[in-house]
């Protein structure tokens, strides 16, 4: 019989057929999870036209939607430790894309948010657990890496909801760009295939030998073995889950994260909601304001293939504390930039400031916290996170409705840049558990060279 600690196997594996196909199905999902966000911000000009609503409507309704993901993120977040989190992603992934697909059928603006609402539950549901489940799976070494990876995908679904509507909007109407959000409901059949559930919970539920088959798949040598005996994971310690994230010389840290994440969905949202008419104030047509959206996911894009490697050398937070100021900086600018090329450069900074430094601080937070309370940290930090996506979508329409110059417009938008860096300056990365166990390796290290 032989001895071991699924998470330490899972920690030191290469990368085999598991990985790749989860790899793949996460990164699917998460991209139809940006086309779904970014859709409305595409349509918001047509909205406006067709049913005669205010700039401040528009906002509201956009708010509301953000809303129902604030709560998804917290019922989800908790529910996974519950239900497990394969199938959550199974569910969240259903409610989001069936009520997407049912916004376009909507003939005014009460049923269209209405429908946007519960859509909106599951697109804040999936994102924690997609990190959860992305984090436990990835080998340790490459971990930063596969996170950030994954969630290149919400920018590569941002840009197709920018560049299709862009084709669409003037031709077919805003209706069919929300149809199509409805393809991942094609999709479940194989996301029940290819996503294992987490060996922690199967274990945690007595379900030992679905936690070996999954083992096996990431380890197959480890199938050779005539019979294997799983480390017991430590029992749950009694308590709110939520009041352990406070615990351990982690409060600050905890409330650092939440106001980062707010002050990111901030940013991203007032970008997705109204980058197209505030480009369009700025003297743009619609199908240029459109171009700019795009080109904020390129940035995005790239900025996390180029920062998430870096993360790993340098650290967490002397990359992303920077990043923040540098889209304060972009922002600040981007009202003055009367040449193209220069918009275009301010704007792919802004989405790696923005879309792609959310998308390593999500990885940060979910190496930040111990396993057993993973979901519970990223559910409730990006459930916090979501009132910033709730507050943006609003003040932004209150804002245009102001008739202030463009630049001001920006500006305002880009002190919630300032506030993020200043929350992310003061997280305490030595209590982390990625930290600890990083400090432990280079000290186990030191001890091998001193014995040589």
């Amino acid at each position: 019989m032989k001895l071991i600690n699924p998470m330490n196997v899972i920690d030191e594996s290469r990368i085999h057929s598991l990985h790749i196909w989860l790899i793949f199905w996460l990164f699917i999902v998460i991209a139809f999870d940006g086309y779904d966000v970014v859709i409305y911000g595409a349509a918001v000009p047509s909205l406006i036209k067709e049913w005669g609503i205010s700039d401040v409507t528009a906002g509201a309704i956009g708010s509301y939607t953000v809303i129902g993901t604030a709560i998804g993120a917290a019922v989800f977040g908790l529910l996974a430790d519950k239900i497990g989190r394969k199938n959550i992603i199974l569910l969240t992934t259903l409610l989001f894309s069936l009520f997407t697909l049912l916004s376009g059928f909507a003939n005014g603006p009460f049923m269209f948010t209405i429908f946007r609402v519960i859509a909106g539950i599951g697109l804040g549901g999936v994102m924690p657990n997609v990190i959860a489940l992305a984090t436990e799976f990835s080998p340790k070494r490459v971990r930063t890496a596969i996170v950030s990876f994954i969630f290149c995908g919400y920018s590569v679904g941002a840009m197709a909801a920018a560049l299709i509507s862009r084709s669409l909007l003037l031709t077919a109407g805003w209706k069919p760009v929300f149809w199509l959000a409805g393809i991942p409901l094609l999709f479940i059949p194989f996301l029940m295939k290819n996503i294992p559930e987490s060996v922690g919970f199967l274990l945690e539920k007595g379900k030992e030998e679905e936690a070996k088959k999954v083992i096996f798949k990431v380890d197959p040598k480890l199938a050779k073995e005539v019979t294997i005996e799983f480390v017991k994971p430590p029992a749950k310690e009694a308590g709110s889950p939520v009041i352990k994230l406070f615990e351990e010389k982690r409060a600050v840290s905890t409330i650092m994260f939440w106001i980062s994440c707010f002050s990111a969905f901030v940013l991203i949202y007032s970008m997705n909601t109204w980058l197209p008419r505030l480009m369009m104030q700025s003297g743009y047509d619609l199908k240029s304001s459109l171009s700019f959206t795009a080109v904020m996911q390129i940035g995005a894009i790239v900025g996390t293939v180029i920062f998430g490697p870096i993360v790993d050398k340098l650290g967490f937070k002397k990359v992303l504390v920077p990043l923040f100021f540098c889209g304060a900086i972009a922002l600040s600018l981007i009202g003055f930039a009367n040449n193209m090329f220069v918009g275009f450069l301010l704007i792919s900074v802004i989405g790696a400031s923005s879309v792609g430094l959310q998308n390593m601080s999500n990885a940060f937070v979910s190496q930040y916290y111990p396993s057993s309370m993973r979901s519970t940290a990223i559910g409730s930090t990006m459930a916090f996170g979501r009132l910033g996506g709730v507050v943006a979508p609003t003040f932004v329409g209150v804002l245009l409705s102001m008739h202030f110059m463009p630049q001001y417009n920006f500006a305002a938008i880009a002190s919630a840049a300032v506030l993020g860096g200043i929350a992310m300056l003061f997280v305490k990365e030595q209590h982390g558990v990625y930290y600890k166990e990083k400090k432990q390796i280079e000290g186990g290290n030191s001890n091998l060279t001193s014995a040589k």
